[in-house]
């Protein structure tokens, strides 16, 4: 019990020491720091608001070429980066077994060619036959069952010889357009499946000199994003270049992700919405694929009045003023406060956008107005010399 009050007795008179240390500093130096007024003229300028997201730069038309039947690859004449025209050869798979398939579909056809032939012209016969009674209706209707059947073989075998002649052709691979070849995924001997899903062998671009951003866009700032606003972009490629591009198309379906804190072993759902931004691409910098940090301009003004925002912020009054300063205040949300000698004067203004340094003025004062933004305090050179003490003040001479 007596240790427990020993200890409240020395934390009282720690106390009681420092505040006696704080009044004699203060006191002391009260008259000689002296409050200082920062200001800076009301002038034009631009300011803006923005989102930021992060993208990647893709070509504006890209076209996977692919094949739709099985085979072997056995030649291939482009590579990586060849430029190719639209119809242009690029590829030929093996044709043995596709040509084979043909011959055998063509004489299929040939046959049941001959046979709906021979079925139509003993049909025509039957049928005048019938219709001057010589001959019976069995006869008559067998006639037309054979035709019939003669027919539809005819026509089965007619589309069994076009689908071969057609998968013959997909063994010549050309060029759907103009482009360059970004992607190879084949070798020459390499055997392709053509199943549920088309085998990609080539990824084409269409003109590289012309670019496109797929953002990823929060939930939270889509809302000021439209069509046609200014957007620059930086990639890490090229830090110390900065592109230029414009919003095309802000798309309806999101996505989710989710994302794992480890240390607090919570998942947060964030949504995204792909937003399109045109990108020029005159000298070919920008690369498919690269990752792109962007800055989307919700909200700009060119050549405006600004003030810094720290201005609206200020508000004089006790302790900052003496007693022989006067205070001419307004009844104004929005205010901006200049100082002429002793005597304070606010001005009622009215705002526009603000990108948090720089706040728009659109109406309340005018251009060249010196404002009063924030306060300091200005300590004499002589308490700036010597050893430093407590409290940032001189500390006892040697």
């Amino acid at each position: 019990m007596k240790k427990r009050k020993r200890i409240i007795s020395i934390t009282v008179i720690a106390a009681v020491a420092v505040a006696a240390v704080l009044l004699i500093v203060f006191g002391k130096n009260k008259e000689n720091n002296r409050i200082v007024y920062e200001t800076a003229p009301v002038e034009y300028g631009n300011v803006s608001n923005s989102v930021t997201a992060t993208g990647t730069i893709e070509p504006v038309t890209e076209v996977e070429v692919g094949t739709q039947v099985s085979g072997i690859i056995d030649k291939i004449y482009v590579d990586y980066n060849s430029i190719v025209k639209e119809g242009q050869l690029i590829a030929e798979m093996d044709k043995v077994t596709l040509e084979s398939e043909l011959a055998s579909a063509k004489a299929q056809y040939e046959g049941s060619k001959a046979e709906y032939e021979y079925q139509s012209k003993n049909y025509e016969r039957s049928k005048k036959l019938h219709e001057k009674s010589l001959i019976s209706d069995t006869e008559y209707e067998q006639a037309l069952y054979n035709y019939r059947m003669a027919e539809s073989t005819f026509h089965t075998n007619e589309a069994t010889l076009a689908k071969a002649e057609r998968n013959l052709s997909y063994a010549t691979i050309t060029s759907p357009i103009d482009g360059v070849v970004i992607d190879r995924a084949v070798e020459e001997g390499q055997t392709v499946a053509a199943g549920f899903e088309t085998p990609t062998l080539f990824n084409i671009a269409a003109d590289l000199t012309q670019m496109q951003v797929i953002a990823d866009v929060d939930e939270a700032d889509i809302g000021g994003v439209k069509e046609g606003q200014r957007v620059s972009f930086t990639v890490d490629a090229y830090p110390n270049d900065v592109f230029e591009g414009r919003v095309m198309q802000i798309r309806l379906g999101s996505s989710n992700s989710s994302s794992t804190s480890v240390a607090s072993a919570t998942t947060e759902s964030v949504v995204t919405y792909e937003v399109v931004i045109s990108a020029a691409n005159p000298d070919l910098k920008l690369k498919p694929r690269l990752t792109a940090n962007i800055t989307i301009y919700t909200q700009e003004r060119q050549n405006v009045l600004v003030v810094p925002s720290k201005a609206l912020r200020f508000t004089p009054g006790e302790p900052l003023t003496g007693k022989k300063d006067v205070i001419k205040d307004c009844d104004s949300f929005f205010k901006l406060w200049t100082k002429e000698g002793n005597v304070f004067t606010a001005y009622p203004v009215e705002i526009g956008i603000s990108d948090g340094t720089y706040t728009e003025i659109t109406k309340g004062i005018s251009e060249g107005t010196e404002v009063v933004t924030g306060v300091s305090l200005a300590i004499p050179s002589a308490q700036k010399q010597g050893p430093r003490g407590f409290m940032g003040h001189p500390g006892p001479r040697p």
